[in-house]
């Protein structure tokens, strides 16, 4: 039998920061350079998570397999643009979820409802006027941390910075 512990559900309110750079840089030049920094697709293998019977060390040396440069693999690709077409929106844009395994157990590890925001979503679109791109994305600390939970702080403003950093570098302007 089924207890319910509570007839009224929990609502914890947060305010999350979105993050928006633009670039002169034509969308498949960054996606190229987004590409080249994350680890494989993650759908292709979903094996890797549904592991029972490895040990940690395995699990940990079978993820490193799939990580990219950047210390991220892509789990999943959507691509808005090819059906927002059919409502007269013509934008090339992609939502990706990316992340690594062995980063949200730093969070996970201190409080388990950071699942919910790990792996982390980007949406890489054209700009509006047509002339290069931009990424959108959700700073994970800001929506991982609502409560005093030093660990868990330290462990998503790493997170953060390495985002940060994967999105940064794939914009960088070349010579």
């Amino acid at each position: 039998m089924n207890k319910i512990i509570r007839n009224k559900p929990e609502m914890i309110d947060f305010v999350g920061i979105r993050v928006r750079h633009f670039t002169t840089i034509s969308f498949d030049q960054v996606l190229g350079e987004l590409r080249a920094r994350v680890g494989g697709t993650f759908t292709k293998n979903k094996e890797l998570l549904n592991i029972e019977s490895e040990t940690r060390e395995e699990f940990e040396k079978r993820v490193e397999k799939y990580v990219g440069p950047s210390g991220f693999m892509l789990f999943s690709e959507i691509d808005h643009g090819s059906w927002i077409k059919k409502f007269g929106i013509n934008r090339r844009m992609l939502r990706w979820i990316l992340g690594n395994p062995l980063i949200a157990i730093t969070m996970i590890q201190h409080d388990y409802t950071s699942g919910l925001f790990v792996p982390i979503d980007l949406l890489l679109a054209e700009n509006d006027d047509g002339v290069g791109c931009n990424v959108t994305y959700a700073v994970p600390s800001s929506l991982i941390m609502f409560e005093k939970n030093p660990e868990l702080r330290s462990a998503a403003e790493i997170l953060d910075a390495k985002f940060e950093s994967l999105v940064s570098e794939a914009m960088a302007t070349r010579e």
